[in-house]
């Protein structure tokens, strides 16, 4: 259409139309929301099997790829072909591996950690009960606030046990029994389980073929300035979400195993079971330290007051290694987000999607702050005030150091 006038006119009916047709979009999912919920969660049951081999895939992902390229290193030239198949066999075999003797070694101990402490856990908080009287029984006001979380704890215990712990061994029983829905519910686990690792195998051994296709799809819809912006900021994504995810991962391993050394050289009761607290907490961004320092001390506190105190001192001193030493040799700066961010995308995300949104929350926002940092800066440029962004990095040198 070579007339501008029309072209215009085309451009004004082609923003007019997709006005309307977003606002009636937005009109329905509003007016339509638990609809919208609905079918969103009917999809997320139907997309269950490649939801968990993607993230198997997606975990497995930097293993295959160092697999690949020692093949591709020390293989004979006639057998590289099967560097990738190999890979991909391997990396497979070494998750499946790693988590079966994650389980076998730490189930057991655990699960008679945990049933012991139950058993016990009466006796213990009369105990501890007995001790705060005996040591502040001058006291009255410490006395009364100590009876006061002693009958809070009891009433909690209580109601845990009736609201939670018996409904939940009730389905174990009608699992076992093979009565009620729980047992369709296991079994459609598991098959969404065994069919996802069947698709992180066709993901893994396919991954540079799709990538390959979704940077032919993007060149042949976008401009080639435009691509290059996309491919880049996707590439900025997968290396901010691979990269911290991958990195909290080893770090968590790591705080776990030393807190477990830890209580065991310092003689900490339930030392397994602390330390897996302490570990898997550890993966949530900033309150995961003292989410997991909390329950574990709550734990010490029943076998001995002093230990607890001792074993707070140490997981404050553990955190302060992991906070200055092990975490940024690991993860680095990956963000660049401040601490004022964090918190805040905690706070948002885990309100949001819970424990999962505490955990992607930080590197999901980090990709949008640095999109709306892109926009800024391209804003700034389009009107001839680089000089207000120069003079922001000038004031700010290690403010916001995303790339």
């Amino acid at each position: 259409m070579k007339d501008p006038y029309k072209r215009r006119y085309l451009y004004l009916m082609l923003s007019i139309f997709g006005a309307v047709g977003l606002s009636i979009v937005l009109f329905f999912v509003v007016y339509r929301f638990q609809g919208v919920g609905d079918a969103f969660r009917k999809l997320e049951d139907i997309l269950a099997p490649f939801i968990y081999g993607g993230v198997v895939a997606y975990l497995l992902r930097p293993m295959c790829n160092s697999y690949e390229r020692f093949f591709q290193n020390h293989l004979p030239k006639k057998l590289k072909k099967m560097a990738n198949g190999l890979a991909v066999l391997l990396s497979l075999v070494s998750g499946i591996l790693i988590v079966y003797a994650m389980i076998i070694m730490i189930a057991p101990q655990l699960f008679d950690s945990i049933r012991n402490l139950w058993l016990s856990l009466p006796g213990k908080m009369a105990q501890l009960y007995s001790w705060a009287v005996s040591t502040f029984g001058e006291n009255e006001r410490l006395v009364s606030l100590f009876n006061t979380i002693y009958n809070t704890v009891n009433t909690e215990l209580q109601n845990w046990t009736n609201n939670t712990l018996e409904p939940y061994i009730s389905s174990v029983l009608s699992i076992v029994t093979g009565v009620g829905t729980s047992v369709w519910k296991v079994l459609m686990f598991l098959y969404n389980l065994l069919i996802g690792l069947i698709v992180s195998v066709y993901l893994l051994s396919s991954r540079k073929k799709f990538a390959r296709q979704s940077v032919l799809i993007v060149r042949s819809v976008l401009k080639p300035k435009w691509a290059e912006l996309f491919l880049s900021e996707v590439s900025f994504v997968d290396r901010m979400f691979g990269g911290f995810i991958d990195g909290k991962i080893l770090d968590s391993a790591i705080m776990g195993v030393l807190c477990y050394v830890g209580c065991v050289i310092f003689r900490f009761p339930n030392a397994l079971l602390v330390s897996a607290i302490v570990g898997i907490t550890n993966i949530i961004p900033f309150f995961g330290p003292f989410i997991g320092a909390v329950p574990s001390t709550l734990l010490i506190l029943m076998e001995s007051p002093i230990k607890a105190l001792w074993f707070l001192i140490f997981v404050l001193l553990l955190q302060q290694l992991d906070g200055n030493v092990i975490g940024p040799k690991i993860l680095g700066d990956r963000t660049g987000l401040s601490s004022f961010w964090v918190l805040f995308t905690i706070i948002l995300f885990g309100g949001l999607w819970g424990i999962v949104g505490m955990i992607v929350g930080v590197p999901l926002f980090a990709v949008i702050y640095d999109i709306i940092k892109k926009l800024v800066r391209r804003g700034l440029y389009r009107k001839d005030q680089m000089e207000v962004w120069e003079q922001y990095k000038a004031d700010y040198p290690d403010e916001d150091g995303v790339r």
